[in-house]
């Protein structure tokens, strides 16, 4: 017996409103990992001899190659949040363009998916650099206190 593959025809309306808050939300949220990135390199730069001490030096190259990643991929999806923002006219302004608005919506459906697992992955990269960061200090904190 074969099995036939079947595709999900369920699609939930999407408004322009919906549309609109859910992008000015992302620019927001990726905005806000735009500067926690400031934030980040700062961090590294303050414990930079600590990163390279042979004993962190690998993890810490790997979670840094990870940020400067990250970094690149934020602006891109910035850019591409933007435009499909931008984008928004083709459902709201009064013409009829059927091929035009499914298309958008599908775009804006399959956002939905590229943000969300970039923002799952920018929080696990996240916890790793701040559980390295804390393992550096609870280090440093047990030196000063051993004769």
């Amino acid at each position: 017996m074969e099995t036939k593959e079947t595709k999900a025809k369920y699609q939930e309306w999407l408004s322009p409103e919906i549309i609109h808050k859910a992008s000015l939300n992302w620019l927001s949220e990726l905005k806000f990992i735009k500067d926690e990135q400031l934030f980040f390199d700062d961090l590294i730069k303050s414990y930079t001899l600590q990163l390279i001490d042979s004993k962190h030096y690998k993890k810490s190259k790997d979670i840094i190659d990870k940020l400067s990643e990250l970094k690149k991929d934020t602006k891109t999806i910035i850019g591409i949040v933007e435009n499909h923002e931008h984008d928004l006219k083709i459902l709201v302004d009064g013409v009829d363009q059927l091929k035009e608005e499914e298309a958008y919506r599908k775009e804006h459906l399959r956002l939905i998916i590229d943000v969300s697992s970039f923002l799952e992955k920018y929080r696990g990269i996240k916890k790793q650099v701040f559980k390295l960061i804390k393992g550096i200090i609870k280090e440093g904190k047990q030196k000063r206190l051993l004769p």
